[in-house]
Parts: C-alpha cells; sequence; structure tokens
C-alpha cells in the first residue's frame, strides 16, 4: 500500500471513530431524557403494598410513601438546624454578634423540633404500616432522612426544599390526626 493510502486508510479510522464516539453520546443522551420523563410522568409508587401514599397533587410528595415523605422533611429539617447550629457558632466565637447568635440558635431549635416531629410521623407510619419496633422504624427512615438532608449545601437550599413540607404535615393531619399529631405545626 503507498503512504497516501495509509493516510486515507487511518483518515478513514479516525472518522469512523468520532461516529461512534458520537453516536453512543447520543445514545447516553436519549436514555436520560428517556428516564427524566418516565420519571417526570409517573408518580413515586410505595415500594411496600402495605404503606399508606399521600395524595396530594401537585406536591413532589404525590405518591410517595407518607413515611418517606416525613422522613424526607425531617431530614431537611435537620439539615437546616445542622445550618443554622453552625452559623450561631460562627456568630459567637468567629465574629462575636450576640443578636445573630441569638436569631440562629432560635431558628436552630425550631429546627430541630420540626424535624422531630416529622421523624416520630415517619416512625409512627412505619410501626404502624409496616409492624415495625421502634428500633427497625429509625434504621428504615434514616439512610433516606440523612441522604435527603445531605444532598443540601446551603441554607437557601435547604428553606425552598423544606417549603412544601408544611402542607404535606397539614395533609397528614387531615387525613391521619393519630399520626400526625403535632397540633403546632399547623401553625407554621
Amino acid at each position: 500500500m503507498t503512504p497516501r493510502g495509509h493516510h486515507a486508510l487511518a483518515g478513514a479510522a479516525i472518522v469512523l471513530l468520532a461516529l461512534s464516539s458520537f453516536a453512543d453520546a447520543q445514545t447516553a443522551r436519549h436514555k436520560k431524557q428517556n428516564q427524566k420523563q418516565e420519571q417526570a410522568a409517573a408518580p413515586a409508587a410505595p415500594v411496600d403494598k402495605r404503606d399508606r401514599a399521600v395524595v396530594a397533587p401537585g406536591t413532589p410528595f404525590n405518591g410517595k410513601a407518607y413515611w418517606q415523605a416525613t422522613a424526607q422533611c425531617g431530614g431537611i429539617y435537620f439539615k437546616l438546624g445542622t445550618v443554622y447550629s453552625d452559623q450561631a457558632v460562627r456568630a459567637k466565637v468567629t465574629k462575636p454578634d450576640p443578636a445573630a447568635y441569638a436569631a440562629f440558635t432560635k431558628q436552630a431549635d425550631e429546627a430541630s423540633k420540626t424535624a422531630t416531629v416529622f421523624f416520630t410521623a415517619a416512625e409512627r407510619f412505619l410501626i404502624a404500616d409496616r409492624k415495625l419496633g421502634r428500633d427497625e422504624a429509625v434504621m428504615t427512615y434514616d439512610p433516606l432522612a440523612s441522604q435527603n438532608g445531605d444532598r443540601l449545601k446551603t441554607v437557601e437550599a435547604a428553606v425552598q426544599a423544606a417549603q412544601p413540607c408544611a402542607e404535606l404535615y397539614k395533609t397528614c393531619r387531615g387525613a391521619f390526626p393519630q399520626v400526625c399529631n403535632d397540633s403546632a405545626m399547623l401553625t407554621n
């Protein structure tokens, strides 16, 4: 084969490789788009048939098991409490500001109390629906709660994520007042 033939063959191989890579990228992109469309189209169904599901169209919790939704909110509020506590420490130690310290401490306490209310509801749903013991219930909802809290990196993100939680608790209170029985949550 002539040198010119080798160059043509090498050029053709490069073009085929590039086209192959482009086709693979397109296929991956289409798969991701299809997965997103499937997730958006179908509401999250409870994994276990014993779980009671949230019926709140238009909310991010619609179709989820109540224990999952309340655990998610608990994780969000727990993260919010942690972030506020960190800011309170900075306001006391790094840049002393008594007013900021008091405000952040109050916000941290409120977030912690709210997290506890949601965790208690998740625990009660798991105990009632799946007949789990208290320790088993905590071990079931805790990873989900942690995962949802850990994905939030800023106060703004946590506050935004927490917004639908008050409505979730009102829905839960209306449907299952024996489980979601903290009346203080209705004033938030």
